[in-house]
């Protein structure tokens, strides 16, 4: 079984399908990359898988568990993490209070513990802090720890929102666009640091961007939307030579 299967899932906004028959598997370590023209249905498959959207019909099965339409912080702690196109950072705390964040999903305590920092919160949260510093480091940031995540540069403020979903302890991450905005020596930093997350933290990767240069360098798989409805799949130089993703995708973009 693979460890994430999207069976035939089909997304209705009234009269409009924005999503039709979507079928997707992921195996474990696999870099794969979801790209279709603005409007093909891309985010609202992420929106699917995440719980944020409950399809009409179909269904996703992560790691032997159907998880269709249970809440997305359910699905977060079975090991799915995400990031958003538009980034969603805490702009005034700090880098390490960003991660940190993304580790009390798994806390124990209650809101009242924390709220009067009782003991069992305080050694829970002393070490949060310590497996988040572990994080930074792990992710080459730590040098950053105390800046305020609205004073990094683009690039590294991408960086920091991925790091922060993997202190979720995710199996498998969906990044949502990350190179958007990059210039192209910060596309090509991106390009290396999701291989080497990928191969640090074991994980599965499912990636929706518009940089064919990102997609075609690091993903051994691509899915291609148009409309909703999936037009091609296959590796790099099979997606290059479809034509008909060259006529509904590739050939209007600047970047192709």
């Amino acid at each position: 079984m693979s460890l994430l299967e999207v069976n035939n899932i089909t997304i209705k906004f009234g009269g409009l399908t924005a999503v039709s028959d979507f079928n997707l598997k992921l195996e474990k370590k696999e870099i794969v990359g979801l790209i279709g023209p603005n409007g093909a249905g891309k985010t609202t498959a992420f929106n699917a898988i995440t719980g944020i959207y409950k399809p009409n019909s179909g269904t996703v099965v992560f790691d032997g568990i159907d998880i269709t339409g249970i809440l997305p912080d359910k699905i977060t702690k079975l090991g799915i993490g995400r990031t958003f196109q538009n980034i969603r950072l805490f702009q005034n705390l700090s880098v390490l209070q960003n991660v940190m964040v993304g580790h009390h999903l798994r806390i124990k305590s209650s809101f009242i513990s924390a709220t009067l920092r009782m003991p069992g919160y305080v050694k829970e949260e002393k070490a949060m802090e310590e497996e988040t510093r572990e994080l930074l480091k792990r992710v080459g940031l730590i040098g950053l720890a105390y800046e305020k995540a609205g004073s990094l540069p683009y690039g590294q403020q991408r960086r920091l929102e991925i790091a922060r979903a993997l202190a979720t302890h995710p199996k498998v991450l969906l990044l949502d666009e990350p190179a958007a905005g990059m210039n192209p020596q910060e596309a090509n930093e991106l390009m290396n640091f999701i291989q080497q997350i990928r191969d640090t933290f074991d994980l599965t990767i499912l990636m929706i961007e518009h940089h064919m240069a990102v997609v075609m360098g690091i993903c051994e798989r691509i899915l291609v939307l148009d409309h909703g409805i999936t037009i091609a799949e296959g590796n790099p130089e099979q997606i290059r030579g479809n034509q008909r993703v060259v006529e509904a995708y590739l050939g209007v973009e600047e970047d192709a």
